[in-house]
């Protein structure tokens, strides 16, 4: 407009507006660089993951992927001699074994199939630990099921190996076992307050921690095992009863019939043939709780018709607990008080 005598647009106006555009252009260029980038950088991370879902798989070293045979076996137990046996239990013999392929040291509980009840002890057992994952259960790492060299049945179950033995070993040691000076190794105080919570913590998982409860049946010391470190691991699911259908919180119909406990440790009730119950592991988990803290066996050849261990404690309560304590835990406790 001539009257407001301005001056006259510059022609380098219109060359400044190619910048903005370059600009724009490299902007562009760079960023779909970058989202290119992310997208291989997911998918390469995601082939990572699933690469290492499927390694444990494939592993030669880890136990979850273990496929004995009876060969393996023969080998890794020194052809089952005595010099590796462990335990022996009413249905088979229990073999401390080494691999060589990984160096794992493993329990293999070898089924004696000329007794009654052993097949189906072994299904019994694979059926309850098929789904069953607690840091206070024996883990069970695989399963053998073929022929000997002689075309004779084989069946076996491979245990993670328990290096400090059962709690019956402890509570009640063989003169062997004894060291140099000539005595035992007993368990403290605080060992079996320990052993006991973790006995404790796996009955709760099997009965209120699984969809279809497992109730053990055979709760007893030999069948409470210990690791390095002396934590409490319950084994020998040979009895187990699962649950199938719960028409109250106790009772329970259970997916197989008849009930063979062990003397001294399974609820009186099972004796006349009553259904298995939950109440039925606590009885037996209170009767080990006695064998723990007094040292004397249910099975002491002092209980006899209808004197108990159960009995044996009660009469000493509340007035005498001392003269009912095992022997050793009143020496510990004497001890303590000395250098205190």
């Amino acid at each position: 407009m001539p009257e407001f005598h301005l001056p006259k647009c510059s022609s380098r106006n219109s060359g400044q507006r190619l910048i903005p555009k370059w600009k724009l252009a490299i902007s562009i260029f760079f960023g779909a660089l970058g989202i290119a980038l992310l997208v291989l950088a997911v998918m390469y991370f995601g082939w990572l993951k699933m690469k290492k879902r499927t390694e444990p798989a494939s592993s030669s070293k880890d136990d979850s992927s273990l496929n004995l045979s009876y060969g393996i076996l023969l080998k890794a137990t020194n052809g089952f001699s005595s010099s590796n046996l462990i335990g022996v239990g009413g249905l088979g013999s229990v073999y401390k074994g080494f691999l060589d392929e990984n160096g794992t040291t493993i329990a293999a509980k070898v089924l004696n199939l000329t007794l009654h009840g052993a097949v189906k002890s072994f299904i019994t057992e694979c059926k309850a630990l098929r789904n069953i994952r607690h840091r206070n259960l024996l883990k069970v790492l695989t399963v053998c099921s073929g022929t000997d060299y002689r075309g004779n049945e084989f069946k076996a179950l491979i245990y993670e190996f328990m290096v400090n033995g059962s709690l019956e070993d402890w509570l009640h040691p063989s003169p062997s076992s004894a060291n140099v000076d000539g005595n035992a190794h007993k368990l403290s105080l605080i060992q079996r307050i320990n052993i006991s919570i973790d006995v404790a913590s796996a009955l709760d998982y099997l009965h209120d921690h699984l969809q279809s409860p497992v109730i053990h049946c055979d709760l007893k010391p030999s069948n409470v095992l210990l690791d390095a470190e002396m934590v409490g691991h319950v084994g020998d699911f040979g009895l187990a009863k699962i649950v199938i259908d719960s028409t109250d919180d106790t009772k329970a119909k259970m997916s197989s019939a008849g009930v063979r406990g062990t003397v001294g440790y399974a609820a009186p009730e099972y004796g006349m043939e009553s259904e298995v119950s939950r109440e039925g592991d606590v009885y037996s988990y209170g009767i080990l709780l006695l064998e723990m803290f007094t040292g004397v066996s249910p099975t002491n050849e002092r209980f006899r018709e209808n004197f108990n261990l159960h009995k044996f404690v009660k009469e000493a309560l509340p007035e005498q607990p001392l003269e009912i304590t095992d022997p050793f835990l009143l020496q510990e406790m004497e001890s303590r008080m000395g250098t205190a």
